[in-house]
């Protein structure tokens, strides 16, 4: 979850919100609907353990065309737009310690003869961020094919690295000295000639920012079949680990703002190493920066790891590209799968985010309904949590917890990752 998104997002919603009280709130109620995703992940995580997260519940709830329909959407579109977004979200980070890699090196303009009235003529832009990002989206899939418990170490150390860069901003902020901070308190409240209307939309624009940021937790559910203990497992790391990085977001944008006058912060390109250079100066500044590329790094590692599932998982029930099916019988992770995903988001040219349709944990919900009422899992021994109720606040009402069979099947081919793996996958 802790990738670039807290690192571009708090000057987004800055930008969008116009006051620290939207800003907050935005923060607070994509944390809200975040743990009520949570919950119902962790309920499903729990009584369907298998390979492929929203692929197995909606193919479970909702028939094979829903969870088709999704499977194809996550692993041609979703997640190779997302990892090719989370690469250059890391090259804009190193571009701030090496200006030489945003330079053009040639500009190629794009027109299709006939269409223009329709497609807008484009000037593509070749710098060296193209290949560097190419290059690092190889490595990352190239480590998470040599097994998942090397992938997982890499992403324990990566999670460390970006964690602790965070925690130094907020204290960076939070203990500096009185004659450096300028308070961003205000504006607090809206501006009093702004309407009702006008005030909701500056909310829903931050909001959509938030979630953005908060982003990732339903990632772990995709390897579903590697995690041990899921019933005890699921909830402990969806739900603690959403609820955790909630409070670590406001506190850094309450740093943010302790620093920065609230224009300064929404005026930002790169907020945490304005806020160190403002209080430590230009080197301090530097080395926040090179963890934020680290930071980036760790996502980027989390992401291939889990969105490769997906694939595997149809091309073993028949209803994908036959080519991704299998699994290593040395490394035992899902290898031609990985590959195939890594090619697509190296060829993806996506500049900007496609990420909508990813947020899928509210049609899960009433995945998680249909499966009680029709009980389609029958076994008692694998119980979860009653923690959906809890989710239920927000989104529908139900009875307690489920009842699910034990997905052996699917369990015993892929190699299990490590414990702090899977908790460092919801960060």
């Amino acid at each position: 979850m802790i990738g670039t998104g807290i690192f571009l997002k708090p000057a987004e919603m800055a930008r969008e919100g116009r006051s620290v009280s939207v800003v907050f709130a935005a923060w607070i109620i994509g944390a809200i609907l975040s743990i009520f995703g949570a919950f119902s992940f962790a309920e499903l995580g729990s009584m369907i353990p298998e390979a492929g997260g929203e692929y197995a519940y909606l193919r479970r709830g909702f028939g094979p065309v829903y969870g088709f329909v999704f499977g194809w959407m996550h692993s041609i579109v979703g997640r190779p737009s997302s990892l090719a977004s989370i690469a250059a979200g890391m090259m804009r980070f190193l571009s701030f310690l090496l200006p030489g890699i945003a330079l053009p090196l040639f500009t190629v303009h794009i027109s299709i003869p006939g269409l223009t009235g329709w497609i807008k003529p484009y000037d593509f832009v070749f710098t060296w961020a193209q290949p560097l990002a190419v290059v690092w989206l190889l490595i990352m899939t190239g480590v998470n094919y040599l097994g998942v418990r090397l992938g997982g170490a890499v992403q324990i150390f990566l999670t460390t690295i970006k964690i602790t860069s965070v925690a130094v901003v907020i204290g960076v902020a939070f203990f500096a000295p009185a004659s450096t901070q300028a308070s961003g308190t205000q504006p607090f409240w809206p501006a009093a000639g702004m309407d009702a209307g006008t005030i909701f939309s500056a909310f829903l624009a931050a909001l959509a920012a938030a979630l953005w940021a908060y982003d990732g937790w339903e990632d772990l559910n995709l390897v579903g079949s590697e995690v041990e203990n899921p019933q005890e497992n699921f909830p402990r790391a969806l739900v603690g680990g959403v609820g955790l990085v909630a409070v670590v977001y406001l506190l850094f944008s309450a740093a943010c703002l302790k620093v920065l006058p609230f224009d300064t912060v929404a005026a930002s390109q790169h907020i945490a190493s304005d806020v160190v250079e403002h209080i430590k100066g230009a080197t301090a500044a530097s080395w926040i920066t090179f963890a934020m590329v680290i930071s980036a790094l760790g996502s980027m590692n989390s992401s291939v790891l889990s969105g490769a599932r997906v694939g595997y998982a149809m091309a073993r029930d028949g209803i994908f590209f036959k080519i991704v099916e299998g699994i290593h019988p040395k490394f035992r992770t899902p290898g031609r799968s990985l590959v195939f995903q890594g090619v697509l988001a190296s060829f993806d040219g996506a500049h900007r985010n496609i990420r909508g349709a990813d947020q899928s944990f509210y049609f899960c919900r009433v995945d998680l309904l249909r499966l009680r009422r029709r009980r389609a899992l029958s076994n008692a021994q694998d119980r979860a949590r009653p923690a959906a109720p809890l989710s239920l606040l927000g989104l529908s009402l139900g009875p307690g917890p489920l009842r699910g069979r034990r997905a052996g099947a699917h369990r015993k081919h892929l190699d299990r990752s490590p414990p702090g793996a899977l908790r460092s996958a919801c960060f």
